[in-house]
């Protein structure tokens, strides 16, 4: 097995190229490699969600995924989800009215996976919103502002 094997990944619609080890994960090597932070590791078994990113658009954890995996893959972090200037994008604008987030640590986790979620389910319930977000934890919100974030959101869209 080769020791560094180059991976190509558009990340946030920029290429980006790097040599990695096979057992690398994408978070680390989105952390490492790419200079990208803000997607956090938490428990690094999948459980989490705070290092959800997309992947091809689809919500992953990138705790679960080897970079090698994404070879040739886009991806969009959380850092992707604001506009090119640096302005908050909807999603991020929502959970700060809403007050979605306190420490911050599962934030990032939780705005890629809203994105998802509203993609698929543009018009949810309450209680699709719950069941939509139950992959990501939060330790210190009580999940009420960020379920009134993603309902607002899907307000704005509709």
């Amino acid at each position: 097995m080769p020791e560094h094997v180059k991976v190509n990944l558009e990340v946030n619609g920029r290429s980006e190229a790097s040599y990695v080890e096979p057992r690398k994960t994408l978070a680390d090597s989105l952390r490492e490699d790419c200079a990208l932070t803000g997607t956090h590791l938490g428990c690094e078994h999948g459980v989490c969600g705070a290092c959800t990113v997309l992947l091809d658009g689809r919500a992953v954890r990138s705790c679960l995924v080897f970079a090698v995996q994404a070879n040739g893959r886009a991806v969009t972090t959380v850092e992707g989800l604001a506009g090119a200037d640096g302005v908050l994008g909807p999603v991020q604008e929502a959970f700060r009215a809403e007050h979605g987030l306190q420490c911050g640590f599962c934030t990032p986790g939780f705005l890629v996976s809203v994105t998802a979620f509203l993609a698929e389910h543009p018009d949810p319930t309450d209680e699709e919103i719950r069941a939509g977000l139950s992959g990501n934890l939060c330790r210190c919100t009580g999940y009420q502002g960020i379920v009134a974030a993603v309902r607002e959101l899907a307000k704005a869209k509709s």
